[in-house]
């Protein structure tokens, strides 16, 4: 006499399956395994496939950011317009619901979409919130003396550096390369811009430390990629 290993009724010898909850019996000295075998392949108690719920396609995914982000946007302009009426404040909120528009629009929507495409839309959108911003400050002339040429330096600096990494396959060391680099090229911009914005004479001076470190660091790297021991001995002690 034997007992089901599940709810612990007992069974009898003939018994292949436990009759109260349909468990197979597993004991080779009672019941032949061959049958068992055949006999779970034709009722099995558990599926050996497990079901999968339906992806959510991304068309649809979008659509759904699409609409809630157009009723985020449209609500804040009709409180805006009809209750709170002091200032533009609505049209922060607005370029919020923008950019992240066209961040998932790609993602999502335009799947297939280039990288650099991508990166200039992101370009356009951080451009058109600086420009909501400016409808509501005093003076927006820095707009287009500052924030304009500050986001071109940002765009063109970012599309060097992903043509490098894409273009000659980076590894982790030649990225780091790249990226200070990039760093000391944006601090040395941007404060030329600055200079030029208000007039002053255009010189380096806290860009020029950063591009003191900048270099130093920049010397190491290429020490490391130009010696392919110390190269390899860097990358096994870092595990990358």
């Amino acid at each position: 006499m034997s007992y089901c290993v599940n709810c612990g009724v007992k069974l009898d010898d003939v018994l292949v399956k436990c009759p109260l909850c349909q468990t197979i019996v597993l004991n080779p000295a009672l019941i032949d395994l061959k049958s068992i075998h055949m006999t779970a392949n034709e009722n099995e108690t558990f599926p050996q496939q497990s079901g999968q719920v339906e992806e959510v396609k991304r068309r649809d995914l979008g659509l759904l950011i699409s609409i809630i982000l157009g009723g985020i946007a449209t609500s804040a302009l009709l409180l805006n317009l009809f209750v709170f009426r002091e200032g533009w404040w609505s049209l922060l909120i607005i370029g919020v619901c923008v950019i992240l528009f066209f961040l998932a629009l790609p993602a999502f929507i335009l799947t297939k979409t280039p990288l650099y495409i991508r990166l200039l839309f992101n370009a356009l959108t951080a451009g058109l919130y600086l420009f909501f911003i400016s409808l509501i400050t005093p003076d927006a002339k820095w707009f287009t003396g500052l924030a304009l040429p500050i986001l071109g330096l940002v765009t063109v600096i970012v599309f060097i550096f992903v043509w490098l990494v894409r273009s000659f396959k980076a590894g982790l060391l030649a990225a780091a390369l790249y990226f200070f680099t990039a760093a000391a090229l944006f601090c040395i911009g941007l404060e030329l811009l600055i200079d030029r914005y208000y007039g002053n004479d255009l010189r380096l001076l806290w860009s020029a430390i950063v591009l003191t470190v900048c270099a130093v660091i920049d010397a190491g790297l290429i020490t490391v990629l130009s010696r392919r021991r110390l190269r390899v001995a860097v990358q096994k002690r870092l595990h990358f």
